[in-house]
C-alpha cells in the first residue's frame, strides 16, 4: 500500500512544478493536492512554513480569475517577476490571457 504524503507536502511539491510563464490559482493548487473547497485558504500559510522559501514560485500562484497580489512597496518588483516570464499584468493587477497560461496539474 502506497501512502500519500501529507496535504502540506503535496502543496509544496506541486507548487514547485509550475513552469515559468504559467500560473495557477490557489484553488487549483489546493484541488490538485487533494484539498476540499476551503483548502485554498490554507495555501499561503502552508507555503509560508516550508523550509526552503526561496524555491517557491509565489508569483505563479494567483487568485481566481487571474488577479495577482501586488503588495504596497513591492509592486514594481513583483511586476518585474511577471515581465521576466512574459506574463502581462494590467494596471488593475489582472493577468492578460489568464486562461491561456493557466497551469493545470495532471
Amino acid at each position: 500500500m502506497c501512502m500519500q504524503p501529507p496535504f502540506s507536502q503535496r502543496v509544496y511539491d506541486l507548487a514547485l512544478t509550475i513552469p515559468p510563464g504559467y500560473v495557477t490559482s490557489y484553488g487549483g493548487l489546493a484541488k490538485a493536492a487533494g484539498g476540499g473547497a476551503m483548502a485554498s485558504r490554507s495555501i499561503t500559510g502552508i507555503l509560508g512554513k516550508t523550509p526552503n522559501q526561496s524555491s517557491i514560485p509565489y508569483h505563479r500562484i494567483v487568485y481566481a480569475g487571474g488577479k495577482v497580489w501586488l503588495p504596497a512597496g513591492r509592486e514594481e518588483e513583483r511586476r518585474a517577476m511577471y515581465a521576466v516570464e512574459d506574463i502581462i499584468v494590467d494596471h488593475r493587477g489582472k493577468i492578460q490571457d489568464f486562461e491561456e497560461i493557466l497551469w493545470e496539474f495532471n
